[in-house]
């Protein structure tokens, strides 16, 4: 299977930007399993001040957070949605962060990118990241 490249991206300035911005911050797959990636990405942004929301399918918490089913049932506002799920749901998800009206930045995780999602996110009016580890960026800035 090939890779697919990002066409709509974030500059670096952008995703400093994005990341001194946003203060609530929707883990889509965000897994209880400490092992994963998700879990280590969302445990760092909870311990560097961001507010997470996990949305997973299963589980009533995860790092001391309540655990909704879906993006769409998240009653407060999001100020970014962090994808840890497969490119081919990205065109859903952005369909969600669309209709919510309040998502600013759509952020699809290292090896994620869905340009056609993207592009739609972004007219739309909502900043895109793709393929970018919020974790790895957020250390990177602020080194």
């Amino acid at each position: 299977m090939e890779c697919e490249c990002p066409s709509v991206n974030a500059s670096y300035e952008e995703i400093k930007s994005i990341l001194s911005d946003v203060k609530t911050i929707a883990v889509l797959g965000l897994s209880p399993d400490s092992s994963k990636d998700s879990y280590r990405v969302a445990e760092y942004l909870k311990s560097v001040g961001y507010t997470i929301i996990p949305v997973y399918p299963k589980e009533e918490t995860i790092l001391g957070e309540r655990v909704y089913r879906s993006l769409s049932e998240i009653p407060c506002t999001v100020d970014m949605v962090n994808i840890f799920r497969k490119a081919d749901a990205l065109d859903a998800i952005a369909d969600v962060c669309i209709l919510r009206g309040d998502v600013k930045v759509f952020w699809a995780q290292k090896g994620i990118v869905n340009n056609e999602a993207a592009e739609k996110a972004v007219r739309n009016g909502i900043r895109v990241v793709q393929n970018h580890c919020s974790m790895v960026e957020h250390r990177n800035i602020n080194a």
